[in-house]
């Protein structure tokens, strides 16, 4: 790859539809300019490639914000901001980020997950179940049979949305983020209305549930919204609401596109699928190499607070850097063979639920979510290949695999 870096193109949504992830390019930057400004961007920012810087930022987020601008606008459009969404936990900052997250991460340790484990696993055994029943053989898109399905179902029922509406939920986020892509876009909006109407309805949907669970509450995560409280203060209404929508949101993508993503990686790479079907004890070390080759979230951004120097590059107050998580976890100082998928890989290093206070709130759902999936399926598994192109989202943010066709053929448990 040659001509000037400053000439890479880390967000274009266009070539990871064409390409996937622009390895080639972070590779370069990572030997060449770990931290370099990228001034021919839509918004000008620092492209931070490397593991340790990545960590560094992520460990010290009295120097580098969330807000105001958690993602890097791909395309000039993205600069008419034609209405402000209300702040999610993951766009807070300092103590309000602390308060806020502890109220979420009580219900997401692997104890209390403990408790709820068995329903959890019920959900993924019936999703998978409806694949098995279809026959011995078949055909199917695997994102709309069991990568998609699974996320939105633990989550719903977490939150205490009904069965009848989930599918909802899952169109919610669809138009969210996807917002960009033509699939999801409605015809005659911006990307930005279509992402408005979405979070609108959304929010009616919260709302109408809120005011159902005040009269009647119970054990979900809604009730929970409701009663809890900072600094001795019930949560404001508005923040009840993007509490649901970033549970929503979040939860949904990231493991939607963390399932199908390892299922690719895992038809890409028979002899590594054949190894956990012999040994089912390699499953959890070979989801952890599923999260790092997968990568599901591409970047966030970060706005430093003041001048700060990383790496010998001069970042001023203001600057805005783009954290590009999939480079770091195939970064050569960090893991051995990075382009290597290897299930047996230990002590893995990666940092696809991101770093520092802002790490992942729902990692251990999303991990039990993909064990879940894989636990039941892989041992089924005979035969399995793509039956068609793999279609990945229009999107700089998510690494999104939207539709994965497969052709199978199942033997006895």
């Amino acid at each position: 790859m040659s001509g000037s870096l400053s000439d890479l193109d880390l967000l274009a949504p266009d070539l990871y539809v064409r390409h996937g992830y622009p390895h080639d390019a972070w590779t370069r930057l990572r030997r060449e300019a770990p931290v370099h400004f990228m001034e021919n961007a839509v918004m000008p920012y620092w492209a931070v490639t490397k593991h340790a810087d990545i960590a560094w930022v992520g460990k010290n987020p009295e120097l580098f914000l969330n807000a105001p601008l958690l993602v890097l606008p791909s395309e000039p459009r993205d600069l008419i901001r034609s209405f402000e969404p209300p702040p999610t936990l993951i766009q807070m900052d300092g103590h309000k980020h602390t308060a806020y997250r502890k109220l979420i991460s009580k219900r997401f340790t692997p104890g209390a997950l403990k408790k709820i484990h068995h329903d959890i696993e019920a959900i993924a055994k019936e999703i998978v179940d409806a694949l098995l029943e279809q026959g011995d053989e078949g055909r199917c898109d695997f994102v709309a049979q069991v990568a998609a399905p699974l996320p939105i179902a633990v989550i719903a029922w977490l939150l205490g949305v009904p069965k009848s509406d989930w599918r909802l939920l899952f169109d919610w986020t669809n138009r969210t983020i996807g917002a960009a892509d033509p699939e999801y876009q409605v015809p005659g909006q911006t990307p930005a209305e279509t992402a408005q109407k979405a979070m609108t309805e959304l929010f009616m949907y919260f709302a109408k549930m809120v005011e159902e669970k005040r009269k009647k509450p119970a054990d979900d995560l809604v009730s929970l919204f409701i009663s809890a409280e900072v600094d001795g203060a019930p949560l404001p209404p508005m923040d009840v609401l993007s509490f649901c929508m970033i549970v929503v949101v979040a939860g949904n993508e990231t493991t939607r596109n963390g399932t199908s993503g390892g299922m690719l990686t895992l038809i890409e790479h028979p002899a590594e699928l054949a190894k956990i079907q012999r040994d089912p004890a390699r499953l959890a070390d070979g989801i952890e190499e599923m999260l790092r080759w997968v990568s599901p979230i591409i970047h966030f951004a970060r706005t430093a607070t003041q001048d700060v120097e990383l790496r010998g590059k001069k970042i001023r107050k203001g600057d805005r850097l783009g954290l590009f998580y999939p480079s770091a976890n195939r970064d050569e100082e960090v893991f051995d063979a990075p382009f290597t998928f290897d299930v047996d890989r230990t002590h893995n290093r990666h940092i696809a639920f991101g770093m520092g206070e802002h790490f992942c709130a729902g990692a251990h759902v999303a991990r039990l979510e993909l064990e879940m999936a894989f636990k039941y399926l892989l041992p089924r598994i005979d035969f399995i290949e793509l039956d068609g192109p793999v279609e990945r989202l229009r999107s700089s943010l998510v690494g999104g695999v939207k539709h994965l066709p497969i052709h199978y053929k199942l033997k006895r448990a």
